[in-house]
């Protein structure tokens, strides 16, 4: 049966959370590229290349966290309900995947390496920015998602 005219035709909210992040993280990666060694000497579309690999890593992570959040409200549109706990898993998850991440990548198989301008969080030794980017990216994502969804499904 075909939706009546004039009604507005929802998408899942994973396609909001995507479309979103997708130039959150991407932009970020952008910024954040010399803060990578392994991207300074790098030709202009090969760094633009391994900055869009690098985002739909982060896609990934963003997919998981919010399915992890879904799954814990019992409710895929969580980010329109009130309560800390969906919130609280989409960024712990979020926060640690990149943690996880970001060392394996580093310090295990040296896929990247940081550059010495890039600040660094003691004992861990992860990155500051990448940190940073899990933190404003998902909260701005998360803002726009409220805004986008209409208040019927509260």
């Amino acid at each position: 049966m075909p939706l009546p005219i004039g009604f507005p035709r929802r998408l899942p909210p994973e396609v909001d959370l995507l479309v979103l992040s997708f130039l959150g993280h991407f932009t970020w990666e952008i910024l954040q590229a010399p803060l990578f060694a392994s991207l300074s000497n790098t030709d202009h579309f090969v760094g633009i290349g391994v900055c869009l690999k690098a985002t739909f890593g982060d896609l990934a992570i963003a997919l998981a966290a919010f399915w992890c959040a879904a799954l814990a409200r019992k409710d895929r549109n969580w980010v329109t309900k009130s309560g800390s706990l969906a919130p609280a898993i989409f960024f712990a998850f979020g926060l640690l995947a990149t943690i996880g991440l970001e060392y394996l990548h580093t310090e295990l198989t040296g896929r990247w390496t940081y550059d010495g301008v890039m600040p660094l969080l003691p004992v861990i030794g992860t990155g500051l920015s990448p940190i940073l980017q899990w933190i404003f990216v998902p909260v701005l994502v998360l803002w726009y998602m409220q805004r986008l969804m209409p208040k019927s499904v509260n």
